[in-house]
């Protein structure tokens, strides 16, 4: 099938180059100011507008896209805590588009796909945070014990079971997505039709119920393209909110044999690329954008910055 904790103190958070773009944190979530009646201490609050389409009030800044909150007095009711930084804490509230934000003009209303690669880490990371905990609450309003309705505790981060008491908190869908290699200068590339025409990235799949990742990613290359792989290497995670998608990044080598069969089903088409092809511009019409964790791996490839395959 193709898919499409603790903060980093703002001092040390990730550059760009070291994780994918959607998985910067610049904010401490603040999970234990989520039970008190006023997570935000009596302080102002930022707060983003997350519209049905899952975009956000945007501005155009000196330094790129920036996003636009909202100064509230305090925590809006219905609104989502996302944490704080820097003493100030900030929140998310599912809303519709409007012109202006607190008085201040919108440049466009945009979301992920968009602008993720293009913001600074603190509002990177506030609005994934923000779309997915938005993402799930849409589509978690009865209880899947009972079917009641669930009323909203902890600051919007858990659901309750009004007729068991149960509480619900919210679910994370893994999926792994990998690079296969020939363990020299080739890699696997496959496209699907619903895909932008010439667009090309790597495998992907969910991982099913009492599987591994790594087993996820021996199985899907092979249901996908026919390839047996070994020396499967962990590289790193995305969240991937649409909607509730945890990509976890894989290498792994192509284990005898570089003939490709491929799921009709899952796959139109797929092909061995050269690193020299990539970097040449000989390889595919188009590869997927910065804000995909797909891109970040295949980058990392084309720099030979992967987990090295033992020899």
């Amino acid at each position: 099938m193709t898919v499409p904790g603790s903060a980093w103190p703002e001092h040390s958070a990730p550059s760009r180059g070291d994780v994918p773009v959607l998985s910067r944190v610049a904010h401490d979530r603040a999970h234990l100011a989520r039970s008190l009646p006023d997570p935000a201490g009596g302080r102002p609050v930022r707060v983003l507008t997350v519209d049905p389409r899952r975009s956000v009030p945007v501005v155009e800044g000196a330094d790129g896209p920036e996003l636009v909150w909202d100064e509230q007095p305090a925590l809006p009711v219905g609104a989502v805590y996302l944490g704080e930084a820097d003493g100030v804490p900030y929140a998310a509230v599912r809303g519709e588009r409007s012109l202006t934000v607190n008085g201040r003009p919108v440049d466009s209303w945009s979301g992920l796909r968009e602008v993720g690669a293009d913001l600074r880490d603190l509002d990177a990371g506030l609005l994934v945070e923000a779309v997915g905990i938005l993402e799930w609450h849409e589509r978690n309003r009865f209880s899947p014990l009972t079917g009641a309705a669930t009323t909203i505790e902890r600051s919007g981060w858990s659901q309750r079971d009004p007729t068991t008491g149960t509480e619900i908190f919210p679910r994370t869908d893994p999926a792994v997505i990998m690079l296969v290699h020939d363990g020299a200068d080739r890699l696997v590339l496959g496209r699907q039709a619903v895909w932008p025409p010439g667009r090309f990235s790597i495998l992907a799949g969910f991982v099913e119920p009492g599987e591994s990742a790594e087993a996820a990613v021996a199985r899907e290359v092979a249901e996908e393209v026919g390839l047996a792989v070994t020396d499967i290497r962990y590289v790193g995670s995305q969240p991937w909110p649409f909607p509730q998608s945890l990509m976890l990044g894989f290498v792994a080598r192509a284990d005898g044999g570089d003939e490709l069969v491929l799921d009709p089903t899952e796959i139109e088409e797929a092909r061995w690329f050269t690193r020299q092809e990539l970097l040449g511009g000989g390889g595919p019409a188009a590869l997927p954008p910065p804000v995909s964790i797909a891109r970040h791996i295949i980058d990392r490839w084309l720099k030979d910055e992967l987990p090295p395959t033992p020899r």
